[in-house]
């Protein structure tokens, strides 16, 4: 009933159907590409999977991120790092492709709103053997040849925007190559695709690093935090500290992509946040960010056969 209501959903039902029906153009570029997206308004874990891909492939290929650089303060085509070196602050390309390209010393990261051009410069610049595509699912202007969609448990029972967080109707999910279900150690649910591979995006690993030296706390159970961020979801953030044990005196939510100018640490207490968050703060003593380790289950093995067979085809 919503739907019908919903000037929102004619627009993105129209759009997708320009775009199947082949009136939309779509640039194809001479490499593969990966896209990794979701159907709702952040918080599914796309920058974790990048991240996760970049480092099963980083050894074995030259990678090239291709991002927008959403609220950055810049515009065009950036060249954010090449193979570790970074040529921006985070303001300049945008908080994610900036902590990616910290992430990944051995990938380039390029930001630019017009996802084709942006290609095209990193293929004549970098001549990288890899596109991922992050936060790819709704830009269709660039063909894909792996198109990897995240759902998370609550996309299920979600409505579209304005109404709900749903970028797109979940019947989207059919131009999926591949599905993974994000955040399954906190919400394991046993929901299956009859046709796509399904797979669940676990997190492991945790640690508690100081942002100064990049330091793991041992004893991080012994501390009493302020925690903070501003996160698509922050009660998922929220939530892992809880889980893992981590004591929080303060809870502070901020809105996703938040700039903390005005936000100034007291010396005597301990911080911990995201790595999105602490890379817009001045690295001090008592500013620690939560890290993990990703595992996907049989992605490594789809993706090596996919990148594999489209070499055969190029």
């Amino acid at each position: 009933m919503l739907d019908l209501l919903n000037p929102y959903a004619y627009g993105v039902r129209i759009r997708n159907w320009l775009y199947d029906k082949g009136f939309m153009e779509v640039c194809k570029l001479p490499i593969r590409v990966i896209s990794v997206g979701n159907l709702s308004v952040g918080g599914s874990g796309k920058s974790s999977l990048v991240r996760y891909i970049g480092k099963l492939f980083e050894d074995k290929l030259h990678l090239c991120i291709l991002s927008r650089g959403y609220r950055r303060k810049t515009k065009g085509t950036l060249l954010v790092s090449e193979r570790g070196d970074i040529r921006v602050n985070w303001e300049g390309c945008g908080d994610e492709p900036y902590m990616l390209a910290k992430l990944l010393p051995k990938v380039s990261v390029v930001v630019d709103e017009n996802r084709c051009r942006g290609a095209f410069f990193a293929l004549e610049r970098l001549k990288p053997d890899l596109i991922i595509l992050d936060d790819g699912f709704q830009h269709r202007r660039i063909f894909r040849d792996v198109n990897i969609l995240l759902l998370k448990k609550r996309d299920f029972l979600d409505k579209l925007l304005p109404f709900g967080r749903l970028r797109e109707p979940l019947s989207s999910m059919e131009r999926a190559d591949l599905i993974v279900l994000s955040y399954a150690e906190l919400e394991d649910f046993n929901w299956q695709h009859t046709k796509k591979p399904t797979l669940k995006m676990l997190r492991e690993n945790w640690r508690v690093v100081r942002y100064l030296d990049g330091k793991s706390l041992e004893n991080f159970k012994d501390y009493n935090f302020i925690a903070f961020a501003g996160l698509g979801d922050n009660h998922q953030f929220f939530q892992t500290l809880q889980r893992l044990g981590i004591k929080t005196k303060e809870r502070l939510s901020f809105p996703d992509h938040y700039s903390y100018r005005s936000f100034v640490l007291k010396e005597r207490e301990f911080y911990i946040t995201t790595l999105k968050d602490a890379i817009k703060l001045k690295p001090t003593e008592n500013l620690y960010y939560l890290d993990f380790d990703v595992r996907v289950e049989g992605l490594e093995e789809i993706l090596e056969k996919r990148i594999r067979d489209e070499r055969k085809s190029l």
